[in-house]
């Protein structure tokens, strides 16, 4: 029984969505193999499982989406009312052409065409703006004048949830919804949820945070290599220091940054320094300016004012003015990994490509070294040669961390690259980069991360809130001893998710 008291408000039983023996193949390999699956209105299943177990392929399965060329037998049924689906990676499903107030209200007149047109326009407006109070985002102009692409992730992906509301959904599947979010927003996503169930809609929940499984599932099925498995113990969390060895050295000076989207402001005169072999990490609430600064930091985005510094030589501030000594110098991990592939291409090449664009070392000897480092993350030389669609959102992470690291950065900017992979997998990425630091072969490393256990990890912790950078310091005191009102709430709310034993 989860931790988050709940009444359903149905008594139905019947299962509003049932898989019965599905099997899922692609490339001759079984992606799924004989999954069963009841959603009961008012309930939420879990479904977890390590990266590539089938979790994603098993929930789109139930809105009839399946790999390219797979071939599916079993049966789906969904027998009533509409399925909202919440993807891991949300930029996927909203139109970047498109304002945000003008996605939400095309949902809402389609929802109120009943009413006589003269009252159509005030209760579409009123359902959005509901949806948006219920989603914790704010319902002023300024958001719902911005298009997907100048939100944060966890901006991204309230944005969707409350695109599901709005359609009215039976069924609600959400795709690792608090991947990539602080423990505020994560508290708010966890509170929505339980509220959908409350309302009477089937949930079913993937996702790798135990702490969210146990303060909602109802039921856990846990997946492994496609098939249904009994659920086990929770995996410890790597507990190995990121950094330790910093040198007086310094790799990395932010001076005064101001950043923009359009003319709202997101950075404000942020500096911050990273020395030789430490590792620092940035933690805030979604939408706080984390990822502006990470992209900031490696050229792709610009328009910003104040200066970046490597090894004390200021950095042009776009991608295209910097030389390829620069670029390889700082590498940024994408929080989205899917976005980061071309569909088209094998990851393998892909990967490899780094080495050879900014190393200039041969095709053969890239493709060694992108085969050894994937392998150290999991990935076979099987997978690796596998299109993007056929990997899923945890090995395209880690796929996208060994493009990275294979350029031989001075300074790594990894955005919640650990934030949708299972326990052994984060592990596996926290060892990599930890010996990357130790070994030299990386000289700093910026986390950009929501998850406190894994910033805890690092050297130092720098806290952002709205744009500005709030304290920053030794990650035992800023965590034990916080001084500002906003990490003492961070680190609180943190702590409704921790695990017991974890």
């Amino acid at each position: 029984m989860n931790t988050l008291s709940r009444t359903a408000a149905t008594s139905a039983r019947e299962p509003v969505a049932v898989i019965e023996g599905l099997r899922v193949e692609t490339g001759g390999r079984a992606v799924l193999d004989g999954v069963d699956l009841r959603l009961l209105p008012g309930r939420i299943t879990a479904l977890t499982g390590a990266s590539g177990s089938g979790k994603t392929t098993t929930g789109r399965a139930l809105l009839g989406e399946y790999p390219p060329g797979a071939r599916v037998t079993g049966s789906v049924r969904v027998p009533q009312g509409l399925i909202g689906y919440v993807p891991q990676h949300p930029a996927a499903v909203l139109n970047p052409a498109r304002r945000i107030g003008a996605l939400l209200l095309d949902i809402a007149r389609g929802r109120v065409r009943h009413l006589p047109r003269s009252r159509r326009r005030a209760a579409a407006r009123e359902r959005v703006l509901d949806a948006l109070a219920r989603v914790r985002l704010p319902a002023d102009g300024r958001l719902l004048r911005r298009f997907p692409h100048q939100l944060s992730g966890g901006q991204q992906q309230r944005v969707v949830l409350a695109q599901v509301l709005l359609l009215g959904a039976r069924v609600v599947v959400a795709d690792e919804p608090t991947t990539g979010q602080d423990p505020l927003t994560k508290r708010g996503v966890v509170d929505l949820l339980a509220d959908a169930a409350r309302q009477g809609i089937a949930v079913l929940l993937l996702s790798h945070d135990p702490g969210v499984v146990r303060a909602l599932a109802d039921e856990v099925v846990v997946l492994h290599d496609g098939r249904v498995r009994d659920p086990g113990p929770v995996d410890a969390p790597c507990r190995t220091p990121l950094g330790g060895a910093g040198r007086d050295e310094v790799v990395l000076d932010v001076r005064a940054m101001d950043a923009r989207h359009g003319r709202t402001p997101v950075l404000d005169r942020v500096s911050l320094t990273v020395r030789a072999g430490e590792c620092l990490a940035v933690v805030g609430r979604s939408g706080s300016g984390k990822t502006t600064l990470a992209r900031c930091l490696s050229g792709l985005h610009p328009r910003h004012a104040g200066e970046v510094l490597l090894d004390g030589a200021s950095l042009p501030a776009g991608l295209r003015d910097r030389s390829r000594t620069q670029v390889a110098g700082v590498q940024y991990v994408f929080q989205d990994a899917k976005a980061a592939f071309d569909e088209y291409r094998p990851v393998l090449g892909q990967v490899a490509r780094t080495a050879v664009r900014l190393r200039g070392a041969a095709p053969a000897v890239a493709r060694h070294e992108a085969l050894a480092l994937l392998d150290a993350l999991g990935l076979t030389e099987t997978m690796a040669k596998r299109l993007p669609a056929h990997l899923s959102g945890g090995e395209l992470q880690r796929a996208a961390l060994a493009r990275a690291v294979l350029a031989r950065p001075r300074v790594l900017v990894c955005d919640e690259i650990t934030a949708g992979l299972d326990p052994p997998a984060r592990g596996a990425v926290l060892s990599l980069l930890g010996g990357l630091l130790s070994s030299g072969r990386m000289n700093a490393l910026v986390l950009i991360t929501h998850d406190l256990g894994t910033a805890a990890l690092a050297d130092r912790i720098a806290v952002m809130d709205r744009g500005r950078m709030l304290e920053a310091g030794a990650a035992g005191r800023v965590l034990g001893s916080p001084e500002h009102a906003f990490t003492r709430e961070l680190v609180a709310a943190d702590g409704a998710f921790a695990v017991p034993g974890g």
